[in-house]
């Protein structure tokens, strides 16, 4: 019989490695899309990815079993990347929404043809928590009972902030469009 996610939680939070093992399998290509999603570049991923499975690590014995070990393991996660994020706002340059190629020249019709819609860097120019909320419902499309346990924040602050997430996106884009 297959141990479930709560069981292997438990047995790592007292050293059984290949218990946590077996978890990091399970949730391991879930938590990078999620991460991936959230970071500039894959190799910020990658380093949210493990700092989150360290973290998980280090409190699997502080697991209340109030919510699945999915949502506590996202919920790590998004702390993760929020601190990564954080600790890079002073080093990052803004992002044009508009990218058009170096050699066209503004006016020309072949501009809008040759201009590529990059919506990872219209994603990462919403605040985090917008980013946060659009990434969670659009990308790993949890509920919004499964979102508001991640963020640890009302199912009504999660409606308020996607409506939000939403419309700043829609005129983002529109802006890009122009």
């Amino acid at each position: 019989m297959e141990q479930t996610d709560s069981d292997l939680l438990r047995s790592a939070a007292r050293g059984d490695e290949a218990a946590f093992h077996t978890l990091v399998d399970r949730h391991a290509a879930g938590l990078y899309r999620l991460a991936r999603s959230l970071s500039a570049t894959e190799h910020d991923a990658e380093d949210v990815l493990q700092e989150t499975l360290m973290a998980a690590l280090r409190g699997a014995g502080s697991f209340d079993g109030r919510a699945s070990v999915k949502t506590w393991l996202s919920r790590i996660l998004m702390r993760q990347a929020a601190r990564a994020w954080n600790r890079e706002r002073r080093s990052r340059a803004a992002l044009p929404l508009e990218m058009a190629e170096p050699h066209a020249q503004p006016g020309n019709g072949a501009v809008r043809v040759d201009q590529r819609l990059d919506l990872s860097a219209v994603l990462n120019s919403l605040p985090e928590d917008h980013r946060q909320v659009l990434v969670l419902r659009e990308v790993e499309q949890l509920s919004y009972a499964q979102i508001a346990r991640v963020l640890n924040v009302p199912v009504g602050t999660v409606d308020s902030r996607l409506h939000r997430a939403r419309r700043e996106m829609r005129t983002r884009l529109e802006e890009y469009a122009r």
